[in-house]
């Protein structure tokens, strides 16, 4: 999804946008602790995947939904203190959605 446009990026569903978000999620769990700079390249995509569907107005009724889940996995990055979360977890969780809209 790395250069994807945002109108591109709107044109999706919302369970296509989280089940991207968790592509992204799953690179990160796969390389922390393992290889510094694509675990921080994962990173930086999900979050900027998490910020575009943010952004995204049909999803408005939505955005406390976005807004924590961007939370969480930020918590779970920076090693779960807050929220207890962890990414292996986040990951299966988003891949539900991938999951979801592969159904269509």
């Amino acid at each position: 999804m790395a250069g994807m446009s945002k109108e591109k990026w709107f044109s999706l569903s919302l369970a296509q946008q989280l089940g991207n978000i968790g592509s992204e999620v799953g690179r990160a769990a796969k390389w922390q602790g393992r290889d510094e700079a694509s675990f921080w390249g994962a990173v930086g995509r999900a979050l900027e995947l998490f910020e575009l569907s943010q952004a995204d107005r049909r999803w408005s009724l939505r955005r406390l939904e976005l807004d924590r889940g961007r939370e969480v996995f930020a918590d779970a990055v920076l090693g779960g203190k807050e929220y207890k979360s962890n990414l292996k977890d986040l990951e299966k969780y988003f891949m539900l959605f991938a999951l979801r809209s592969s159904l269509n």
